[in-house]
């Protein structure tokens, strides 16, 4: 009996050395040439990019197509590396692809908003609508364009915060680019009281525009005129043009001077205010 149970034990301890000595053949080579196959290609993956940086700049390539071709160049790459270690370590890509196959309807339906986000990012690459560093409206959104990648782009508000928005929405959907012609007026807008000179407040509001370095005699003149007549007070405007940059700039330190120049030239601004008449009827 003892010699039976000796005899079992051999053929079990054989078998499991037998077993990890096919492994240790088999796979641990596998399993080290595929990691050093991942390793090298991600570096090279890596340098490939930083390369490819380099002659964007080189050749003075726009930065919004920069980083939407990166983005794409990087995601293609590393995928194909992550196929060829599985091919290394001898999963079978045929069985893997009709897996695939089988499941596309549903991975179709799934990455369908991803699809349409790429579709988005080309399409905004080939109309350009906005660049990187443009001021954009949509919707609720709001920001300068910081980056345009494959599937969203990125933007930052005047209080530093980051909005990251589906390109779908950027290319199918209305926007406002502030930054897409050279120039953009500014109008400022001042109650004048009735009664006052029109001719001097306007000769205070051109003054004030001509004395200001932000802003510019193109594409027009600083015009100002009498908008109408309000229920207490005459609402003059001043129309002024500037560098899109310098907007919110101009438009500041414009309400500042205009608001110091009527003063020191004794031009009233009035507020709206309610004259109430008590009748005495005893």
């Amino acid at each position: 009996m003892e010699k039976t149970t000796l005899t079992t034990w051999d053929s079990f301890a054989s078998g499991a050395k037998q077993f990890l000595n096919n492994i240790m053949f088999q796979y641990v080579p596998k399993l080290i040439v595929a990691g050093i196959v991942l390793l090298v290609g991600w570096k090279l993956i890596n340098l490939l990019n930083r390369f490819m940086k380099r002659t964007y700049d080189r050749h003075k390539v726009d930065a919004s197509l920069q980083q939407f071709l990166h983005s794409l160049i990087d995601i293609v790459l590393k995928v194909l590396l992550v196929l060829t270690v599985m091919g290394i370590l001898g999963i079978q890509m045929t069985s893997f692809i009709a897996i695939l196959g089988a499941a596309g309807v549903a991975i179709g339906m799934a990455l369908q908003g991803t699809l349409q986000n790429f579709a988005g990012g080309v399409i905004i690459l080939l109309l350009r609508p906005f660049k990187v560093g443009d001021y954009i409206e949509q919707g609720s959104y709001a920001g300068f364009v910081e980056n345009i990648q494959i599937f969203n782009t990125t933007l930052r508000t005047y209080d530093a915060r980051k909005i990251i928005v589906p390109n779908t929405e950027l290319a199918t959907k209305s926007l406002v680019n502030h930054f897409n012609l050279p120039q953009r007026r500014v109008a400022i807008s001042v109650g004048l009281a009735y009664g006052a000179s029109v001719e001097k407040a306007k000769e205070v509001l051109l003054k004030v525009a001509a004395d200001n370095p932000l802003v510019v005699k193109e594409p027009k003149e600083p015009f100002a005129t009498l908008e109408n007549f309000g229920d207490s007070s005459l609402n003059m405007t001043l129309y002024a043009w500037t560098l899109p940059e310098n907007y919110w700039k101009t438009l500041y330190s414009l309400n500042e001077e205009v608001y110091n120049a009527f003063r020191r030239e004794g031009l009233e601004i009035p507020f709206n205010q309610m004259d109430v008449h008590i009748k005495n009827e005893a």
